[in-house]
């Protein structure tokens, strides 16, 4: 076999291995920042065998890195590079799969109406402390990374907090990313409280990927 058909046939298990929903979504949770093998099957919804399978998939094709601590095992990305390039596997799909983008409009795009605010018209805003920014992620994933400034509210912790949001200032919400349903109903939410919202056009990966600034812990 040829040197080049060896590389491809190494560049192919990493596709091979991002070749299923699941892990793509564990790639998703990972990119949050490092998270136990507990919190990243909670993430994704599925077993902790199912997901500590899914995961070393992920680290042998060079995907995820691992750590043990005391009896827990956590994960995280092996590089910020590859929340680019499930950008990139996510924007082809979106310009060429009509099914994507069917899926998008009937159940994104009705929504949120709005347009959602830029990163570069977040920071900005942020500086000028023209908003308030809500990071509606569980505690776990908000103390792994999260925007500057941002305030921690868990979605099923929102309805009972929002007599303590300021009235006159737009808030800001974000997730995990693009597609992430729980700014999607945070915003709902404070808009049918009374509040001018938006949501952040991406999520906290994009944000990081970009080399934005970043805080750790609560």
């Amino acid at each position: 076999m040829s040197p080049k058909k060896q590389l491809f046939e190494q560049f192919a298990r990493v596709a091979k291995a991002m070749a299923s929903p699941n892990r793509l979504e564990l790639l998703e949770a990972m990119a949050q920042g490092e998270l136990s093998v507990e919190a990243l099957s909670k993430a994704s919804g599925m077993s902790v065998a199912n997901t500590s399978h899914h995961l070393q998939v992920l680290r042998d094709a060079g995907l995820a890195a691992s750590r043990k601590e005391g009896l827990q095992v956590f994960y995280r990305l092996s590089d910020d590079q590859i929340t680019v390039l499930l950008a990139c596997l996510r924007s082809v799909a979106e310009r060429h799969l009509a099914e994507v983008d069917r899926i998008v409009r009937e159940h994104f795009d009705k929504l949120d109406a709005l347009t959602p605010v830029g990163r570069d018209e977040l920071l900005s805003r942020i500086k000028a402390g023209e908003a308030m920014v809500i990071d509606v992620r569980p505690a776990g994933e908000f103390q792994a990374g999260h925007i500057p400034g941002a305030v921690n509210i868990p979605i099923e912790e929102l309805p009972k907090k929002l007599k303590r949001l300021p009235g006159g200032q737009e808030i800001v919400a974000y997730c995990r990313g693009p597609y992430c349903m729980l700014a999607f109903e945070a915003v709902e939410k404070l808009r049918e409280a009374g509040f001018q919202a938006r949501r952040l056009e991406d999520g906290f990966p994009e944000w990081k990927a970009e080399h934005r600034p970043v805080e750790t812990g609560k």
